[in-house]
């Protein structure tokens, strides 16, 4: 097991972006320990406030978005943050090389139940010829992310993290506070018997969705001829997590609950990192129509369906939606 430091050496990394990556780290090491106090440390529970998604915040959410936000605002080398916790974006040093979004705390309705939880972010190059406080710094597509990760607050604090190439998996040793590379080459395996999906909204989706789930549940007596599990955790990256680690699908498809909110996930904190880290492991991600890589922002708070994980099962699943 090595550092991360030494793992991602000057020659494969940009140093600025390598400093700016240990930043982030530095924030996720201390929403850790928060993390692991629980009750002790007065994290559990909800505010009063909503974010901007319409959705109740928990004590965790704000206290990590604000850590996050302080260490970026904090190096020179970020020009601008957008986090899933605020309205707009926020202008950090105007000569910045690299804008930043996050996903603060992903899967905030596991808190209060020492379930999984996690950190996403993304690394974008800056627009030199905009302002720090211009939205349009995001309007790319996700296939411009020098970098991208998350951070699985478990049993251990693990790293996801690609910076171009491999994706690879790091574990923070509490022993001396620093993550150590425990895979320097995630694979995702092509094929799968598992699927993740929230089965509560299943009277709400549209008939691809729908058809495709229902062979699945039929079984090795199915077009399949395999028996599936499922598996749901409630959080994007302990789902996520799991296929990288063992193979299966994730799906968040469009549904028919909110004409106004078709789709549940972000494109830009949730979606564009995950899908990166997935096809640099040989896995896939598509909205069921285009590849999620190839989608530009329009918007801070765009969402978009998403189906990803092990190749040829999010193939076989986009086959009906075509």
């Amino acid at each position: 097991m090595q550092r991360l430091i030494p793992t991602l050496r000057k020659d494969q990394v940009d140093l600025e972006l390598l400093m700016l990556i240990r930043t982030i780290l530095a924030a996720t090491k201390e929403i850790s320990f928060r993390v692991s106090q629980g009750a002790l440390g007065d994290v559990l529970g909800s505010t009063l406030d909503e974010n901007i998604q319409g959705e109740q915040q928990k004590k965790l959410d704000v206290i990590a978005n604000q850590l996050i936000k302080n260490m970026l605002l904090s190096d020179a080398n970020v020009r601008s943050i957008a986090s899933e916790e605020e309205d707009d974006v926020v202008a950090g040093d105007p000569d910045g090389r690299f804008i930043v979004a996050f996903d603060p705390l992903d899967g905030s309705s596991n808190i209060d139940i020492n379930g999984q939880i996690g950190t996403i972010f993304t690394i974008y190059p800056a627009k030199p010829s905009l302002a720090a406080d211009d939205p349009a710094q995001f309007h790319q597509t996700g296939r411009s992310q020098l970098a991208a990760g998350y951070v699985l607050y478990g049993p251990s604090t693990m790293l996801m993290l690609t910076t171009g190439k491999e994706t690879r998996c790091f574990t923070l040793d509490r022993t001396h506070g620093g993550f150590l590379l425990t895979n320097d080459k995630v694979a995702v395996p092509e094929k799968t018997a598992e699927f993740s999906i929230n089965m509560a909204n299943s009277r709400f989706w549209f008939e691809p969705t729908q058809t495709y789930i229902n062979i699945l549940l039929e079984g090795e007596e199915g077009e399949r001829n395999k028996r599936y599990n499922m598996r749901w955790n409630a959080a994007m990256v302990g789902d996520i997590h799991r296929i990288l680690v063992r193979g299966g699908i994730f799906l968040y498809p469009p549904d028919k609950r909110d004409p106004a909110k078709p789709a549940k996930l972000r494109l830009l904190y949730e979606a564009n990192p995950m899908a990166m880290l997935l096809e640099n492991a040989g896995g896939a991600a598509s909205t069921g129509t285009e590849n999620i890589l190839d989608l530009e922002t329009s918007d801070l708070h765009q969402r978009v369906p998403v189906i990803m994980g092990s190749a040829e099962e999010v193939e076989f699943a986009k086959s009906f939606y075509k």
